[in-house]
């Protein structure tokens, strides 16, 4: 028994347009969009009448992807939260990217929460915190050659 690869992450949204074009604007790609319901999905997910709408975004090369969900039914009750780079669980992604300067600057430009400054750790990335839509967390990371 192995694990070969992670093959995606899932993100719930409520705003499934808005999260999409987000990810576009970053340069993913849509490599499918679905709606899904019925028993066979409430067994999957554990929960009861659910109705998805569902976007899967990948990178150019084909590595893993990022699955974004709306659910129509059941609803979130507690709404969207918003975590701190601290807050404990599954809390940010980080994308391996070129030009960070440029990619940092387009972010503030529509308005996107940038935790910090670029940084520079050791001789090997500058790094970068940003909040997208929603709450999403990222870490951009431009390796330094």
């Amino acid at each position: 028994m192995k694990i070969n690869r992670i093959d995606h992450v899932s993100i719930n949204v409520n705003n499934l347009s808005e999260a999409k074009e987000f990810f576009l604007d970053l340069g993913l790609e849509v490599q499918a969009e679905w709606e899904m319901d019925g028993e066979q999905l409430d067994r999957i997910v554990g929960l009861n009448d659910v109705k998805t709408a569902c976007v899967g975004l990948g990178m150019p090369d084909g590595q893993a992807w990022i699955e974004l969900v709306k659910f129509y039914t059941p609803s979130d009750e507690k709404d969207i939260q918003q975590p701190f780079a601290n807050t404990l669980g599954i809390r940010h992604i980080c994308f391996a990217v070129e030009d960070i300067e440029a990619i940092v600057a387009k972010l503030k430009k529509k308005g996107t929460e940038i935790f910090s400054e670029i940084q520079q750790y050791e001789e090997s990335y500058k790094l970068c915190y940003v909040r997208g839509p929603e709450g999403i967390i990222l870490e951009l990371a431009e390796k330094i050659r």
